[in-house]
């Protein structure tokens, strides 16, 4: 009898501690932490695939007891003798999506896009990668940041056309600087 209660006990340990260790695996991996040199006010410059030289800010915001990122962004690029002026405006939801054990986002904007995404931070640096889901038919977009020095930060957009999900090209790039209104 008390083989079986022995028995019994190691197996219900071995269960609590594989389930903990599963559980902590999916908090890590559906972490916001990583994102959080996102976090605030930032003011850019850049170009699109135009050849358009523009300004914008974006900002970074915890929500809903800090368990998303809201960002909301605005662009604008003057209009030159072979384009006219372009204003973006858009918004995107940072979330760990924990049945995936993934980061994801969704994103929309003024024109009409509506993208998905699986967000994946940087390892060992402050960066985040996040790739459009590929959808038949459907162009595909990358989305990048990384820090390059304190309140400095890259940006790149890539998009691939839709019979080739995995070949992008540079929509747009820049450099923001931290606003001095960051909270």
């Amino acid at each position: 009898m008390s083989r079986k209660v022995l028995v019994i006990t190691f197996l219900s340990f071995w269960f609590y501690s594989a389930k903990c260790q599963t559980t902590a695996s999916v908090a890590q991996k559906t972490s916001l932490e990583p994102l959080k040199f996102l976090v605030g006010r930032w003011v850019g410059e850049g170009s699109a695939e135009t050849g358009q030289a523009g300004e914008g800010s974006c900002s970074f915001e915890w929500k809903v007891q800090d368990q998303v990122l809201l960002r909301t962004n605005h662009a604008e690029y003057p209009a030159t003798k072979d384009h006219a002026a372009i204003q973006h405006d858009d918004l995107m939801i940072i979330y760990p999506d924990r049945g995936k054990q993934l980061l994801r986002a969704f994103y929309t904007d003024n024109e009409g896009h509506v993208i998905n995404y699986t967000v994946t931070p940087g390892d060992n640096d402050p960066s985040a990668v996040f790739l459009g889901d590929a959808e038949a038919g459907q162009q595909r977009f990358r989305l990048s940041y990384t820090l390059i020095a304190p309140g400095r930060m890259t940006i790149n957009l890539e998009m691939a056309p839709p019979d080739q999900p995995h070949q992008f090209r540079r929509l747009i790039a820049g450099q923001m600087h931290r606003s001095a209104e960051t909270n």
